[in-house]
């Protein structure tokens, strides 16, 4: 049973619908007040146990006292009362604007003092090196709620081996959930997750120690507006929130260096109690008012950040390399795959229209803009909030404070904008980005995209993709990929058999072999492109889908 502790929930009674109140006798040592609804459904297969908790504020919280000094000699005051069985919101993505310094006080506290943790982040950190992959190693998360597992080892196998749960949730939707609960606002309505493992509640949350799944995600409430289907999403409140600003003063008003924006006032507005690191501590009267990211109100402790600020990713360009143009493409050499990638990113830049707003998953759609034409300028952006960005860095340009979406240092291009989390899912979700490039592990006739999951094999999480395909009537979604897997299996199939990122949401499908156009109500591809020494009969013993071939086939260019 979600939310109840594990030798409860052996004994809790096998009803269709049990509902447990896990309170303590005494108020004055109940560590918290959690009402948790534990949903058992019968199937074919037995009984499934569901995800669904909600969690209360309770006098054992950290307390906060009005007009008292905010200031905290170290991290280690700041989170001495934080309870066992919390709810932690971490500010970050990747090691961008982590709160390093107040995540190794919680970890130097130990599992003996602090345990049983949720923890609310897009990601977990780097394995060995920061983040909350820190707190994982140590044993004191028993729950991630995230949109991202990445290359964290460690978390994946304890929870292939269920020592921790994972609720996975796409990375717009964790934002916005962050922001209704910090607004006051219960529940909301999105796109996002339509037709998918998300909307069916099918995505394992708990794994016994042999690998069985012992605990699912919650279906959600599903409403049509407009012909399309919404999906009922909750507020997602903290316990403490941790951050990481560049600079506060002694009210507690913050600014924060470019992406290191992301989740950090989010996650202060929806916390009952916000601590955040600093990087400068000023006097009050220092950051001017129009200069300030998040006001006071939301900020309860302040703690001078004592550990730099990491680059997950570390990327570089050579200075003979210019703005990073072709950079990549000249390293092409003789090799076969890397020429394929490059004839799938040349064709994948004729997607991106001059002056447009785009959006370029991670691999082979980030070498697109490589081949755009001189003077052709494009906006590229990144979910992690960025507006305008561009190459990677000179090894004297990098700045820890500005990563993309895969977490590698990049630069921002004259005119760019950076913002939080909220905002940048609201262009993505609203239509405002013109092309969305995505990989693909499969797409399906239909234009139905599954890229983010293989059951039994590969579990990284959907990241921002799900929020990307969301609004695929204003924005355009193609996909750029090799149309075979490494296995030789088709990538293009009549239907997909792997769990769905979107349904009916690419419009155009670019291979290394050839083009379709995707009919999405009718479900039907149109061969329109085909690449140089590749014949239809090839494409037709490679494809694994139905297909009409145009009356004006092209050459790829």
């Amino acid at each position: 049973m979600a939310g109840l502790p594990r030798a409860l929930r052996q004994t809790a009674p096998a009803l269709l619908v049990a509902r447990q109140w896990a309170v303590s006798t005494s108020t004055a040592t109940r560590p918290s007040l959690k009402l948790s609804l534990g949903v058992r459904i019968k199937t074919g297969n037995g009984v499934r146990t569901l995800s669904y908790s909600k969690h209360w504020r309770s006098q054992s919280l950290p307390v906060v006292t009005r007009g008292e000094s905010k200031l905290y000699a170290s991290a280690d005051d700041a989170v001495a009362d934080i309870k066992s069985g919390s709810v932690i919101l971490s500010s970050g993505f990747g090691l961008c604007g982590v709160a390093e310094t107040l995540i190794e006080a919680i970890r130097q506290r130990g599992p003996e003092s602090l345990h049983s943790l949720t923890a609310v982040s897009n990601n977990a950190g780097a394995e060995g090196r920061g983040g909350l992959a820190l707190l994982i190693e140590s044993g004191q998360i028993d729950r991630m709620i995230m949109s991202h597992l990445g290359s964290n080892k460690i978390l994946e196998k304890k929870y292939l081996t269920g020592k921790i749960a994972v609720e996975l949730c796409p990375q717009g939707t964790i934002a916005e959930r962050i922001r209704a609960a910090g607004s006051g606002i219960p529940a909301f309505f999105t796109p996002t997750g339509g037709h998918t493992f998300i909307q069916q509640g099918e995505i394992p949350v708990r794994h016994d120690a042999d690998g069985n799944v012992v605990e699912y995600g919650k279906p959600r409430e599903t409403r049509i507006f407009n012909g399309r289907p919404f999906l009922m999403e909750t507020a997602l409140p903290g316990d403490v929130a941790i951050l990481r600003a560049w600079k506060v003063d002694k009210a507690g008003n913050c600014v924060f260096r470019y992406t290191a924006k992301g989740f950090a006032p989010l996650m202060a507005k929806a916390a009952k109690v916000a601590i955040v690191e600093a990087e400068n501590i000023v006097e009050v009267g220092e950051i001017d008012p129009n200069d300030v990211d998040l006001a006071g109100i939301f900020i309860d402790r302040i703690v001078p950040a004592t550990k730099p600020s990491q680059v997950e990713v570390l990327k570089t360009r050579s200075p003979e390399s210019g703005d990073g143009k072709q950079a990549k493409a000249a390293k092409s050499g003789g090799s076969d795959a890397l020429e394929r990638r490059n004839r799938i990113a040349r064709r994948a830049a004729k997607e991106l229209k001059h002056g447009s707003y785009v959006n370029l998953g991670v691999g082979i759609p980030t070498l697109a803009p490589e081949f755009l034409p001189p003077g052709h300028q494009v906006w590229i952006q990144s979910e992690n909030g960025i507006l305008g960005m561009g190459p990677y860095p000179l090894p004297d340009q990098v700045d820890p404070d500005i990563v993309n979406a895969g977490k590698e240092s990049v630069t921002l291009v004259p005119g760019a904008a950076t913002f939080d989390s909220s905002e940048s899912f609201s262009m993505i979700r609203g239509g405002h980005v013109d092309v969305s490039i995505l990989g693909a592990l499969q797409v399906s006739a239909a234009g139905d995209l599954a890229n983010y999951m293989i059951p039994g094999k590969m579990f990284k999480g959907m990241g921002g993709a799900m929020d990307l395909v969301s609004n695929p009537d204003n924005t355009k979604i193609v996909v750029a990929t090799e149309h075979v897997a490494k296995d030789g299996s088709s990538k293009v199939v009549q239907s997909c058999s792997l769990p769905l990122t979107g349904a009916r949401v690419v419009s155009t499908i670019i291979t290394d072999l050839c083009v379709f156009e995707v009919d999405r109500k009718k479900g039907m591809l149109t061969l329109t492109e085909i690449a140089p020494g590749v014949d239809v009969e090839e494409v037709k013993s490679k494809t694994d889908a139905v297909f009409s071939v145009a009356d004006n086939l092209k050459t790829m260019e």
